[in-house]
């Protein structure tokens, strides 16, 4: 694993702890010799983990829609920073620079971020891991629906298992490095395994 991608959300939230955790993850994936891969913005939670990651030393990679770079919101002081025509091609191009893929706490976007990832790797177009920081338990209510999924068989046990949780950067890197991804594509049916 060479690239961490991070999805995170433009705005702080409300609860500082959630700006601490973005500086940590920043600075913890650079100090372990990853890339940071994320959105390329300058503000919010973005903003804070390519800043702790640049100031811990790391090569940090954005990727933008032009149309938000003409909103003045890409980050300046990347070591690259990609803009593409659409958020299809931004997601696209993240998924193909990462080796991973962290969701920090953040809102819709993010969501659907971690969330096309996951769908990714359960079909098999990847073997990748996936994860939620779970800071102040902001992903619990998530992680509980992803279990009634499961309990109501609209989700395999083994493609809920994909998608790792911890509660530190440094935890959740630790199962990605040791992550391997289910041998069974999703679409075959259990009888047939």
């Amino acid at each position: 694993m060479k690239s961490i991608c991070v999805f995170c959300g433009s705005s702080f939230g409300t609860l500082e702890a959630y700006a601490e955790a973005a500086k940590t993850t920043g600075r913890v994936i650079a100090e372990n010799g990853y890339r940071l891969v994320y959105g390329g913005a300058k503000v919010g939670l973005m903003g804070t983990v390519a800043d702790a990651a640049l100031a811990a030393g790391g090569e940090v990679i954005g990727v933008l829609p032009k149309s938000l770079e003409d909103k003045e919101i890409g980050h300046e002081g990347l070591n690259e920073l990609h803009l593409v025509g659409s958020m299809h091609e931004r997601k696209a191009l993240m998924a193909d620079l990462s080796d991973g893929f962290i969701a920090l706490p953040g809102g819709v976007g993010t969501l659907e971020e971690i969330f096309e990832v996951w769908t990714w790797g359960q079909l098999g177009y990847h073997e990748k891991p996936c994860g939620f920081l779970n800071i102040e338990g902001y992903y619990d209510h998530l992680l509980s629906f992803l279990d009634h999924q499961t309990q109501e068989g609209f989700t395999k046990k083994v493609m809920r298992d994909m998608a790792q949780v911890a509660l530190t950067p440094e935890g959740l890197i630790d199962q990605f490095e040791k992550y391997k991804a289910p041998s069974t594509p999703k679409w075959i049916k259990k009888d047939e395994t």
